[in-house]
């Protein structure tokens, strides 16, 4: 199996890349992003945009899926509209055209956004929770999925439009990213520095390791069948932000980290108000979540 990963340059990508050399039934991957990817034995690594077709035709000869990262997110898409609808819908329709046209037999596993809900979230989040994005970059995967979802129902292409929650925990995370405390708080009490997190300690959200992201994003590549549903959440924790540090303590107890509550109404809107939440599609196909708030802490930092 030859797989295609578009995105291989950042937090998520690199992961993916790990994983597909481990894989048996993996025989070849093409990775592209415009920042260098680490590659290995099995990846052929392309570096430049993938509207290129200088680089898309090499990028997607003979691939049986392609996974799909690229994106401009949350903040910078606010920021920057031109550049996010030429990133996130332009020139991803332009793909998606292209493999209707080439490849329509193709697996294209789409990374979308818990984004696409409404804020604040309905009780409960489901399969059957409607659309309701209040940001550039959740209105635009929204555009993505519906039409992703219309090319498999018409037989165009083999697509699904997959949804993570917070990823963890990225070093470094880039600032613009409202979410951005949240691994800097791994990162925090791994180095033994204080921070103050604008939630309170009872607040919940959604958390999945970079680990389980990545792996559920295989799994979509290669899973035999996928069903009706193209465009579902996947599974994640539901954490407080008491249980996450007390996790982060038991993961680093000689840590000197203090770690102080100064909730903000609208950050605790955004990343603090998090109810349940059922995957049963995802659930029913295979795809995972992190056993508990230890386990997670753990893959996060590995």
């Amino acid at each position: 199996m030859k797989i295609a990963l578009i995105g291989s340059g950042g937090f998520v990508g690199q992961r993916i890349v790990e994983r597909l050399q481990q894989r048996d039934d993996v025989d070849a991957v093409t990775a592209i992003d415009v920042v260098p990817t680490i590659g290995s034995p099995k990846t052929t690594v392309l570096q430049g945009d993938f509207a290129d077709p200088k680089l898309r035709d090499p990028l997607l000869d003979g691939a049986d899926a392609v996974i799909f990262l690229a994106a401009i997110l949350g903040g910078a898409a606010e920021a920057d509209y031109g550049l996010a609808r030429r990133v996130n819908l332009d020139t991803s329709m332009d793909l998606i055209d292209h493999l209707k046209d080439t490849a329509p037999k193709t697996r294209f596993a789409f990374a979308s956004t818990i984004g696409v809900y409404a804020t604040p979230m309905a009780p409960l989040v489901d399969d059957s929770t409607p659309y309701g994005p209040t940001m550039v970059y959740g209105a635009q995967k929204a555009m993505m999925e519906v039409a992703l979802n219309n090319f498999a129902l018409r037989g165009w292409l083999d697509a699904v439009s997959l949804r993570p929650s917070g990823i963890m925990a990225r070093a470094g995370a880039d600032a613009r990213l409202k979410s951005a405390f949240m691994s800097r708080l791994f990162y925090c009490v791994q180095r033994g520095e204080d921070i103050q997190l604008p939630v309170g300690q009872d607040d919940s959200v959604w958390l999945s390791s970079v680990e389980n992201v990545a792996q559920n994003f295989i799994h979509a590549a290669v899973l035999p069948e996928l069903g009706d549903n193209r465009a579902f959440t996947l599974p994640a924790l539901r954490l407080t932000y008491r249980e996450l540090v007390e996790a982060l303590r038991r993961k680093f107890p000689q840590s000197a980290s203090k770690v102080t509550f100064a909730p903000d109404p609208d950050t605790v809107t955004l990343f603090g108000s998090f109810p349940e939440l059922k995957t049963k599609t995802a659930d029913r196909l295979g795809f995972s979540r992190d056993a508990d708030a230890d386990a997670l802490v753990a893959a996060s930092m590995s």
